[in-house]
């Protein structure tokens, strides 16, 4: 069973950015990000297969946020600039059997607890 334990999270005023990190106990292929606010549905920030060779994000994240892994340690990186209120939310890693990241939840088997970003205006 893989686990998975994520950190970095934290607040930080508009414009400032944070890393997220999070680290697998087992072995893993693609992982993912996703995103949930209150009262929203859980949402795709982006992803990066195995090799890292392929990385995709989501439209609002696009040109501010960065996705990285380091195999070895068997951890993957969110790195986020920019940040704007919106942000907000609890932010999940997650790892799939798939070779390439998806964007839907049910693509992902295994999943962190989650870490709060808070974004002040």
């Amino acid at each position: 069973q893989v686990q998975l334990v994520e950190s970095g999270g934290g607040l930080v005023q508009a414009g400032g950015s944070l890393r997220l990190s999070c680290t697998a106990s087992g072995r893993t292929y693609a992982m993912g990000w996703f995103r949930q606010a209150p009262g929203k549905e859980r949402e795709y920030v982006g992803g990066i297969s195995w090799s890292g060779g392929f990385t995709h994000y989501a439209d609002s994240v696009k040109g501010r946020f960065t996705i990285s892994r380091d195999n070895a340690k068997n951890t993957w990186y969110l790195q986020t600039n920019s940040l704007k209120p919106e942000d907000t939310a609890v932010y999940y890693c997650a790892a799939t059997r798939r070779a390439i990241p998806g964007a839907r939840v049910t693509e992902y088997d295994h999943w962190g607890q989650g870490t709060q970003v808070t974004v002040s205006s």
